[in-house]
């Protein structure tokens, strides 16, 4: 990302981790919500989140977060951020397919200069072994030359309205020293509790 650039966050997923950070990250960016379920981005539209992390109040007072399920809009960020399930399989083994697929979809808007953090419960090594290849094969960009990752665990605990996402003290890493420079000063400009 370039030095002074405006930094525009896309959130992939809008679950329990999700939307409660878009609302967070709004506060301070513009903020492109997205998730593939057409009737939950018609409800957040409405100001509507069935899942009772974030109020109607927090939802209406927000306006530099918009959402949406087309993938393609995705392309005005350059920072992001993906909050998506990796269930565990009968083997009792995480199953990535759905951080691979959105991964895959993702790459194909990265840009020059993006940052990716991943989010999602995940075992070492998956961002780096995993995640960036989909989006150099994708993207046909270079990882830590032309496009950066980072990770930072989710730490949220469902329906917790005392320990709520801003009073959670967030880890977070880059996949070089620039990378983890930006994400922890964009974590840190929006997490009250620190980083």
């Amino acid at each position: 990302m370039q030095k002074n650039k405006k930094i525009t966050v896309g959130i992939i997923g809008l679950g329990y981790v999700g939307l409660p950070l878009s609302i967070r990250m709004a506060s301070k960016f513009n903020v492109l919500g997205y998730d593939v379920d057409k009737e939950r981005i018609n409800q957040l539209k409405r100001n509507i989140d069935n899942t009772k992390e974030v109020s109607k109040k927090e939802l209406l007072k927000e306006k530099s977060l918009k959402f949406t399920n087309n993938i393609k809009e995705i392309n005005e960020c350059n920072f992001y951020i993906v909050t998506l399930p990796t269930p565990i399989n009968k083997n009792k083994k995480p199953d990535l397919t759905i951080l691979k697929s959105a991964t895959k979809s993702l790459a194909k808007y990265i840009k020059k200069d993006d940052i990716i953090v991943y989010e999602s419960t995940v075992y070492p090594g998956v961002t780096e072994e995993i995640c960036a290849p989909i989006i150099e094969k994708y993207s046909g960009l270079k990882f830590n030359k032309d496009f950066f990752c980072g990770y930072s665990p989710e730490r949220i605990n469902p329906g917790d309205t005392k320990n709520t996402i801003d009073k959670i003290i967030k880890v977070t890493s880059g996949s070089n020293e620039y990378a983890a420079e930006v994400i922890d000063k964009l974590y840190k400009s929006v997490i009250s509790a620190g980083t």
